[in-house]
């Protein structure tokens, strides 16, 4: 996720200091992965060196001053190029669980058991999931489900992979 984009795009709404941008940020995307103050602090400074925020005013605070940071034209112009912009789909070709796989394989070990151990894994977090997406609101279940979808590909990859163990051998013995 670009960290910038989408605080600039938090920005769209009305200037906003780096406190409410943390937690707009976390309350909207951050479920899993808070942003740290730090992270919001130097991607405003940097945003500012670009052009993309200015500031649009300074109060006192109880510490340091407090900025109000506003989203300038160019910083516009740029979120709605990186929102057009498709994401690259991520084909997962070096997966560490299919270098697990194949290592299982050339030491002689039961890779059917690595499978097996994933599988449970894979299990146990789609439970967790399903329970999260239950109670969550709209937000929560549409990532959710992104995540479901994920995890079911791999399931289905495992299941491939369980069922080919045996010719797997044959090549990697090679």
């Amino acid at each position: 996720m670009s960290i910038g984009h989408t605080l600039l795009g938090l920005l769209e709404s009305g200037p906003r200091h780096g406190y409410d941008l943390k937690r707009a940020f976390d309350e909207t995307f951050g479920h899993d992965r808070p942003l740290h103050y730090g992270q919001v602090y130097s991607t405003m400074s940097r945003l500012l060196k670009n052009g993309l925020v200015e500031v649009d005013g300074i109060e006192p605070g109880g510490g340091p001053e407090r900025k109000r940071y506003a989203i300038t034209d160019a910083g516009i112009t740029d979120v709605q190029r990186w929102l057009a912009t498709p994401e690259k789909p991520e084909p997962y070709l070096q997966s560490t669980l299919y270098t697990k796989v194949v290592l299982a394989l050339l030491t002689r070990r039961d890779a059917a058991d690595i499978l097996d151990t994933q599988r449970a894994e894979h299990l146990r977090m789609m439970r967790i999931l399903t329970d999260r997406k239950r109670k969550g609101d709209l937000a929560d279940q549409l990532i959710c489900d992104h995540a479901l979808f994920h995890l079911e590909a791999d399931l289905r990859w495992l299941e491939l992979t369980a069922a080919r163990l045996d010719k797997l051998a044959e090549v990697v013995a090679k």
